[in-house]
């Protein structure tokens, strides 16, 4: 019972100073926090991001890819649903197609367009970020439609509510034009149809070209998961595209090290700070540690009441640090990533053990006071 009420009145003599290293455990303890938040819900953001780039796992006939051949070959669609039977949490969407180039009629005769045929509920979850004019079609309806890609409508002299005609190899089909797309991209130059309505067209029942698949997860998973798909799906190539997941991966890469690296320098900067205000501290209470040592108490109970001391205050402020960081760390990932942070349980005790850690270590002046002698400090040195 003495040593806390000891405890609770040194805490209030020294409020001052102690208020002076509270602040910066703190601050330090809310940076940590939230870069370590940052850090763990990061990597699921980002993929996210990147998912938004659309399909980044490709499965083509062998020969398909890099072929130089006019009649690239094609696969039985039976693989989507060997593809579908593997399909799993990694696996945002899968999406087969089957490119046609067609004649269409335009307001300076016919113009070749590419028909895309594929599952578009599917393409839907791949591309979430088009934008869309009209209304999205879907593949359990039975009324011949299409989705136009915005270059495509204005060479094509067509729009949502119209009709669109193609023609290839002597067979026809006439569409609803259901919506107009702007992705942005290449597909701004396509007609994206039901996968039936390509078959159909280009008279290729029951085939496909490729299969476009957006996977989510670390480079490593990526490639984790392709091998497997791969030794599901022998004969076919099954292919990451690099460029996403190298950059995703480099970019993941250079996070952790930044956040690494500030979360060092914070920690040595609130240990400077702490050692800076308790060695102040150790000068100022030479004369209470040399009373406490000339009424008996040893040096070993004297350390361990300053100890308690620092300790309370890292709790404390590593607490208070946390519950900061939280909402420090929401705010920096609506302005990184439009949407908040997720905050995790488990930086809290690693929070609190990084924040004692400093705190201890920021108060090795107070060993000074074990050099006080009673007899110099009743004397009035």
């Amino acid at each position: 019972m003495m040593f806390w009420r000891i405890l609770w009145q040194l805490l209030r003599a020294s409020r001052g100073r102690l208020a002076v290293a509270f602040v910066a455990l703190v601050s330090g303890a809310a940076v940590c926090s939230a870069l370590l938040n940052l850090h763990l819900d990061a990597e699921r953001k980002l993929t996210r991001e990147f998912r938004a780039l659309g399909a980044n796992v490709v499965i083509a006939p062998a020969r398909a890819l890099g072929s130089l051949e006019s009649e690239p070959p094609l696969m039985e669609e039976g693989v989507v649903r060997r593809v579908e039977a593997m399909h799993g949490p990694q696996v945002v969407a899968a999406a087969p197609f089957l490119y046609v180039v067609a004649r269409a009629p335009a307001a300076d005769g016919e113009r070749d367009v590419i028909v895309a045929g594929t599952a578009l509920d599917e393409l839907r979850k791949m591309s979430p970020w088009w934008k869309l004019e009209g209304t999205w079609i879907g593949d359990s309806a039975a009324r011949p439609e299409c989705l136009v890609g915005s270059n495509a409508a204005r060479q094509l002299g067509v729009a949502p509510g119209g009709t669109l005609r193609l023609r290839y190899a002597g067979r026809s089909v006439t569409l609803a034009v259901a919506g107009m797309i702007n992705a942005a991209g290449t597909e701004d130059n396509q007609v994206f149809v039901r996968l039936r309505v390509a078959q159909q067209l280009a008279g290729l029942s029951g085939r496909v070209g490729l299969v476009q698949l957006s996977v989510t997860g670390s480079p490593q998973e990526m490639e984790s998961f392709c091998s497997r798909l791969a030794a599901a799906l022998p004969g076919l190539e099954v292919r990451p595209i690099r460029q996403l997941a190298e950059a995703e991966g480099h970019l993941l890469s250079r996070i952790r090290g930044l956040i690494f690296a500030t979360v060092v320098l914070i920690s040595v900067l609130t240990a400077l700070c702490v050692l800076a205000t308790m060695a102040a501290l150790a000068m100022e209470r030479r004369r209470d540690v040399g009373m406490m040592k000339a009424i008996g108490g040893s040096m070993r109970q004297v350390l361990r009441l300053f100890l308690a001391e620092v300790g309370s205050l890292a709790v404390t402020g590593a607490l208070v640090g946390y519950l900061a960081g939280i909402l420090l760390s929401q705010w920096m990932g609506r302005r990184v990533f439009g949407v908040a942070i997720a905050s995790r349980i488990e930086v809290l005790p690693a929070i609190v053990v990084l924040i004692v850690v400093v705190a201890l270590a920021g108060a090795l002046p107070l060993r000074l006071l074990g050099r006080v002698r009673p007899a110099a400090i009743l004397r009035g040195e």
